[in-house]
């Protein structure tokens, strides 16, 4: 009979066994049995539970967006000035939950996958509206009918840091990530005052 609850705290494991898996390996071409090994259970639990190894990933990535959701609205919590907002976005972005050389990977890879499965696609498309709709609420108040513009640029820019953070070796640097995204939105806030 199986443990009651147990569901739950299984599926987690999985999914950050996944997220560990795919961040040693740099790509998805990790197997089922070695996420459940790493969970600590077996390779048909791990079908069980969600079917498929694309599956797997997905609910991995679904996992890290949720993270980077809640990291970001914590990061706008209490915050009505538009460029108080636009920065806390910014910092959002590289919070410790989501700015992690395994979550690093795994956002690379989920790009990756995202070119070859609907679902995947699904997902990421809702990441970039969502944080072009939080751009664009700070932005426009601040530089007026460019603000599509200017957060194009920074979304790549986010997008791109993320993208050299994966090819580096060691930890990832928040602090520089933010810095180089700062630099960026200052020079375009000072071209449109």
């Amino acid at each position: 009979m199986p443990k009651v609850g147990a569901q739950p705290i299984r599926k987690a494991a999985l999914i950050d066994a996944t997220i560990a898996c795919v961040g040693e390996a740099r790509s998805l071409e990790v197997t089922v049995a070695q996420i459940a090994k790493r969970a600590g259970m077996s390779s048909a639990l791990a079908h069980h539970y969600f079917g498929s190894k694309d599956q797997i990933f997905l609910a991995a990535m679904q996992h890290i967006l949720s993270t980077y959701g809640q990291e970001v609205r914590d990061a706008l919590r209490g915050k009505t000035d538009p460029e108080e907002r636009l920065r806390a976005i910014v910092r959002g972005n590289f919070a410790e939950g989501s700015f992690q050389t395994e979550a690093i990977s795994a956002w690379l890879n989920f790009y990756v996958l995202a070119q070859k499965n609907e679902n995947a696609r699904r997902l990421l498309a809702i990441y970039q509206r969502r944080l072009q709709s939080n751009l664009l609420y700070a932005l426009r108040p601040l530089v007026g009918r460019h603000a599509m513009a200017v957060a194009e640029g920074l979304g790549a820019l986010i997008d791109g840091v993320y993208i050299r953070a994966a090819l580096v070796d060691g930890p990832a640097d928040p602090k520089r990530a933010v810095g180089i995204i700062m630099e960026y939105l200052d020079r375009e806030l000072e071209g449109h005052r």
